[in-house]
């Protein structure tokens, strides 16, 4: 009887205190947005999770305009499942004011991703010319041993904390997606893993055969260094996307994923990625019904389970638009092969699919 009376009085006192604060000085009002996520819809494949990642995004510890733990809340709010903080371990304009070692802007953020359950990824950039150029370090235990004059050293002792590298924007600044002998002599070594094919508001088209060339695992990341919304809006995948093919949701199955190049760049609804996965994102987005059938024809109901709409092309001069989370109706010959057009596997080179006639 007491425990009872003793939670009455809590409930009353809880709902008193709570209805003495809506009076005509003060109201509560729901305006609040922080604690509302979109659901970017991309099925998962084939016992993997398909989870939503940038893995190049910058703070005021570097060049960046935003404080560590602002990018893990825009993440979360867009859909993401992990961020990269990867500052600049030689560009550091802000070091005067906003005092840190090379992990500050990672612990800050991980307080911040522990508090909601988002995965952060520590990482750093080593910032070069060319020809060597810009690489990310991911996964690193300790970013400070990189800051060392020789940039090969860095990538080294990066490799040596057990870290993806991730060869940054090749056709900046010069407009030239070009390989260089260094390059060529670290993905020989196996020191770069993967490659953007697109960053910040522009892509590399000649960097969709280096996924078959060199192996690299492709990528797609903001390179985010003012808020998100100005650079992108809040609109669901208004920002580029690297899909990882992950066992499960956490940061180890996250790089298992990036060492075994299960990734696929997603950016402007555009898809580039090597054959097998490229087939398998499509397979696991799309599902169809024949509704009737001739000798060399076939009218098919095709629904999008995904929010990446799909460019089809039934021959070289007729294409239909499979929207987003929608359903269309229309009719293919049979047997035979589409394209699909914003799907990439190649430069130039579009995904191609058999169709079932049955």
């Amino acid at each position: 009887m007491k425990k009872k009376l003793f939670l009455l009085l809590n409930i009353f006192f809880v709902t008193t205190s709570y209805a003495q604060l809506q009076n005509d000085d003060v109201w509560k009002t729901d305006l609040g947005k922080s604690a509302i996520r979109n659901i970017i819809r991309i099925p998962d494949i084939e016992g993997y999770k398909t989870l939503k990642c940038d893995f190049h995004v910058h703070t005021v510890f570097s060049d960046g305009k935003v404080w560590p733990d602002v990018r893990v809340d825009e993440a979360w709010q867009q859909g993401y499942d992990a961020i990269a903080i990867t500052d600049h371990i030689e560009y550091r304009p802000h070091k005067d004011q906003v005092i840190g070692d090379l992990n500050e802007s990672y612990k800050i953020a991980k307080k911040r991703a522990d508090q909601i359950g988002f995965i952060l990824i520590k990482g750093t950039e080593i910032t070069r010319s060319k020809p060597l150029g810009h690489l990310n370090a991911l996964f690193l235990t300790d970013a400070n041993p990189l800051d060392v004059e020789d940039p090969l050293e860095a990538i080294n002792i990066a490799r040596k904390q057990g870290a993806v590298i991730l060869w940054n924007h090749p056709g900046w600044p010069d407009d030239k997606s070009t390989v260089y002998d260094v390059h060529e002599k670290l993905i020989a070594e196996k020191k770069i893993d993967m490659v953007e094919v697109h960053n910040h508001m522009e892509y590399y088209p000649l960097t969709f055969d280096w996924m078959e060339k060199y192996g690299l695992a492709p990528s797609a990341n903001s390179d985010t260094h003012d808020v998100i919304a100005n650079e992108y809006g809040m609109e669901k995948m208004g920002r580029p996307i690297t899909l990882v093919f992950a066992k499960e949701h956490s940061e180890n199955a996250i790089k298992e994923a990036l060492m075994a190049g299960r990734t696929a760049a997603l950016f402007n609804d555009c898809i580039v990625a090597k054959k097998e996965w490229a087939e398998k994102i499509v397979w696991s987005s799309v599902q169809y019904r024949i509704i009737s059938t001739d000798a060399t024809s076939a009218v098919v109901e095709i629904e999008n389970l995904s929010d990446i709409p799909f460019v089809i092309y039934k021959s070289p001069t007729e294409k239909v638009v499979l929207p987003a989370g929608k359903t269309i109706r229309t009719g293919f010959t049979v047997p035979g092969t589409i394209k699909i057009g914003n799907v990439y596997i190649g430069h130039n080179k579009n995904l191609e699919l058999t169709l079932p006639s049955k």
